[in-house]
């Protein structure tokens, strides 16, 4: 009985904190997007291309044909994504284009990614006038964007207390 305690006191105390500190690998994405070049550079805010952040419970990733909204002007780039050099840009947004004149969707990879059982609403977190770096970080000057935060659940019941929020179950929990 005591073995079965240590067990559980184990996996409920010790496992957590180790997950939460274990290093998220650098997703491979389809398409190099480097987010500096469009917000350094191009000035767009996170909501230009995630156009569902104040509407919806996900910020969404931008359709291709919102992509080609701007490269059919810009048709080549005169900035190199960061790590890259300006062949290795042009053929990343040659992928665009042909996935535009193919109408295929660009398969990205989620970085920031919450359990299943876990209801996380952007619309609710950006409209009480948290920016996006809250939890994102200074993704306007990566490259390619990592995950910063744990975003685990202590993570989430400390801001929710430091902002005077529900820490009720049912308020996140599905």
């Amino acid at each position: 009985m005591v073995t079965f305690a240590a067990i559980i006191a184990f996996i409920t105390l010790a496992i957590p904190p180790l997950l939460a500190n274990a290093p998220h690998p650098v997703p491979n994405e389809p398409i190099h997007f480097d987010h500096s070049v469009h917000v350094q550079t191009a000035g767009l805010d996170c909501t230009f291309c995630h156009r569902t952040t104040t509407v919806g419970a996900t910020a969404g990733y931008p359709e291709v044909q919102q992509c080609m909204f701007c490269h059919q002007v810009i048709s080549q780039s005169t900035v190199t994504a960061q790590g890259y050099d300006s062949s290795q840009t042009q053929a990343s947004m040659d992928k665009i284009r042909t996935a535009w004149q193919q109408q295929q969707p660009v398969n990205w990879e989620r970085v920031h990614r919450l359990p299943d059982h876990v209801r996380f609403l952007h619309e609710a977190h950006v409209n009480y006038g948290f920016a996006c770096e809250t939890c994102h970080g200074d993704v306007g000057r990566m490259g390619q964007v990592v995950q910063v935060r744990a975003l685990n659940m202590g993570d989430c019941i400390n801001c929710h207390r430091a902002n005077s929020v529900s820490v009720e179950c049912a308020t996140c929990h599905k």
